[in-house]
């Protein structure tokens, strides 16, 4: 059995979509699904269970036995909440309950962290796992300070090798600018090529923000975008390689900038190019990110040798086989 928490979400619901395809047959999920259409992101999938978060652990302790591994996706993951306590509660405290009762039933534990926790980048996007790399990192948001502080507790556990048990696997994926089906519940924390989707295929300008930044050109800041499926690949090559164990990047490890992907997703739809740039929201100035690329030959020496989506590739796979359709749910 796998239990994918917040497995209804886009991350979760694409992961489960992945262990589907590769035979897995013992699926759970926890989350929340509420009034609206979140559960068109697993209404095709073939499920054992669906548990609500706060009957997780009633969950576990009947179940604990059949559990091989779980996959930790639930977050509160927009990244201008500013309630601290409720991002504290579901992205750290859970995520530590989580991690001592796999640790305590040697079950394997992936969780999912962000490349949030870089902040401005101004120490660089290597995701090294030392106390004294961590330590360094200077998070912009409370979703990235939330995310860090239990990628720092993790590092802590593991680097004393004492005291406090350690699942028999763990994988902290540090996700990037993530693009792909399934996130249209995410409303203004969706993808930008899925928000300007609508607005390119109806001939009108992509919206790009303005840079603030003399060294970045308006819609010339650079993003690591990475491609849905490219992140499932990745997660389940960890799972069918129980002896890798670690924090790692989960991006394409190429910046490219929002012009490209305006151009990607003008080219992807046939539609001649328009871009407009807007100004950006005031509380987003000071904390935002101008440059962003994953450093992946930590999981490159890890035995992972797939080739990276191109975003011109990704964008076009998106558009054709998913938004320009009459079901656009994996």
């Amino acid at each position: 059995m796998i239990i994918v928490t917040g497995g209804a979400g886009f991350i979760g619901s694409n992961l489960v979509a992945g262990l589907e395809e590769k035979g897995v047959r013992d699926i759970v999920i926890c989350d929340v699904l509420g009034q609206e259409d979140k559960w068109r992101n697993i209404g095709k999938r073939g499920l054992r269970d669906i548990v609500r978060p706060d009957r997780l652990f009633d969950y576990l302790d009947s179940h604990g036995q059949e559990v091989d591994a779980i996959f930790h996706m639930g977050a509160v993951s927009s990244t201008t909440e500013k309630d601290a306590d409720m991002i504290v509660e579901t992205n750290f405290t859970l995520s530590r309950m989580l991690w001592k009762w796999c640790a305590n039933n040697k079950v394997r534990f992936f969780y999912g962290s962000s490349s949030a926790t870089y902040g401005d980048g101004a120490n660089g996007f290597k995701d090294d796992e030392s106390r004294e790399a961590l330590a360094k990192l200077r998070p912009l948001n409370p979703y990235g300070w939330s995310k860090h502080v239990f990628d720092r507790r993790i590092a802590q556990i593991v680097q004393d090798g004492k005291g406090e048990l350690v699942p028999p696997q763990w994988v902290g994926f540090k996700f990037f600018n993530v693009y792909g089906p399934n996130e249209f519940h995410k409303g203004e924390q969706m993808s930008v090529v899925a928000k300007r989707y609508p607005e390119v295929v109806a001939g009108a300008a992509a919206k790009l923000f303005k840079s603030y930044n003399p060294q970045y050109a308006d819609g010339g800041q650079l993003r690591d975008f990475v491609w849905i499926d490219d992140c499932i690949d990745i997660m389940i090559w960890f799972l069918t390689n129980p002896k890798v164990s670690g924090l790692y990047n989960i991006g394409s490890g190429k910046a490219r900038s929002f012009n490209d992907l305006a151009d990607a997703l003008f080219a992807a739809t046939g539609k001649p190019r328009k871009i407009t740039y807007i100004d950006m929201p005031e509380g987003l100035k000071e904390k935002y990110q101008y440059f962003t690329e994953a450093d992946i030959s930590k999981l490159r020496a890890a035995g992972y040798t797939k080739e990276m989506t191109s975003l011109e590739d990704g964008v076009k796979e998106y558009v054709t086989k998913y938004l320009d359709t009459a079901g656009p749910y994996r």
